[in-house]
């Protein structure tokens, strides 16, 4: 078995753990410019009024984010 890692399609912001694509180089959610690859689980967000999860993260705007970063 290959020890190579498997590069994730994403990273996660280190401040508000939104994922977005490598290519990006400041977070269009909060501007922050840390980004980390160890990071697990999502949760899409819709609607950040309505949504438990979101109030449970602390997430105030739509988007895809890291449950947990590392």
């Amino acid at each position: 078995m290959s020890s190579e890692r498997i590069r994730k399609p994403f990273k996660a912001c280190t401040k508000c753990k939104l994922l977005v694509h490598h290519e990006v180089d400041r977070c269009p959610n909060c501007g922050s410019d840390t980004f980390t690859d160890e990071w697990s689980g999502v949760a899409i967000i819709v609607d950040p009024e309505k949504s438990e999860v979101a109030r449970m993260l602390g997430i105030s705007r739509p988007g895809r984010y890291a449950i947990r970063i590392k």
